[in-house]
């Protein structure tokens, strides 16, 4: 890791163009300090203007001489989206990549109790987000020598528990649409592989200090913390398209 400070990266992200969807969150937070560290152009989007221009400031301000813009963009609509996608390449001229950090979580203590409107937030929040990005940033990303697509999921979707059933099914969705955009990367790369990767991330749950303060005698155990998930999402550019598309990268045991 660069930690001179001064917002020039080296590696496969510098000079990249890269946009992070949910920027405003912990997670968020951290991933565009990273990318900003590695020499990265950092776009970022989140429904929270002021905790998103937060975000942004604090990435500037750590990186002095890096570019990290930001913008409320409604991930729901599709044509919005698209326009972001637009602006972005117009602006910058590439897109390398989309880091989508979109969460939220809703359950219930059991499998009855699950709340059908727990699943119309959470299919809005967790799989029409990861639409609408893919769709919208598919060709640019294709463009790109280096392009990725990433989405942050969850172990969850792969061993559903009785009171996460909204949660596991909204994650496994994604994941099946993540995968499916890897599937395209994969034929239009032809004979000679894929140029531009989709994949997957997966944690437990992540954690940050703020939580840690809230809860000072909790374990998280098992849990990434949202600097080691920016990590490893930069990480993601220094491995060959091929090696990581289509694939489910586990920052956690696999189940």
């Amino acid at each position: 890791m660069n930690g001179n400070g001064t917002g020039e990266g080296t590696g496969a992200l510098e000079g990249a163009v890269v946009a992070v969807a949910g920027a405003a969150g912990p997670a968020g937070r951290a991933t565009l300090l990273r990318l900003a560290e590695a020499g990265a152009t950092v776009v970022g989007c989140d429904a929270h203007p002021e905790r998103l221009a937060e975000a942004v400031d604090a990435a500037r301000y750590a990186h002095g001489g890096a570019t990290v813009t930001g913008e409320t963009v409604d991930l729901l609509d599709l044509d919005a989206t698209r326009d972001w996608a637009k602006r972005t390449e117009a602006e910058f001229g590439r897109v390398d990549g989309l880091v989508h950090l979109v969460g939220g979580w809703r359950g219930s203590p059991t499998f009855q109790e699950t709340a059908l409107s727990d699943w119309d937030a959470l299919e809005k929040l967790l799989i029409r987000t990861v639409q609408s990005t893919s769709l919208a940033f598919q060709e640019a990303l294709e463009r790109s020598d280096r392009g990725r697509f990433l989405l942050i999921s969850a172990a969850g979707a792969s061993k559903p528990t009785a009171g996460n059933a909204a949660y596991s099914a909204a994650k496994a969705a994604a994941e099946a649409w993540t995968l499916a955009l890897g599937d395209a990367f994969r034929k239009a790369g032809g004979e000679d592989g894929p140029r531009t990767a989709s994949a997957i991330l997966v944690v437990k749950a992540l954690v940050n200090d703020a939580m840690r303060a809230e809860r000072p005698n909790a374990k998280f155990a098992g849990f990434t913390d949202v600097t080691e998930l920016a990590e490893a999402i930069a990480g993601v550019w220094d491995r060959p398209a091929p090696e990581v598309n289509g694939r489910r990268l586990w920052l956690t045991p696999q189940p």
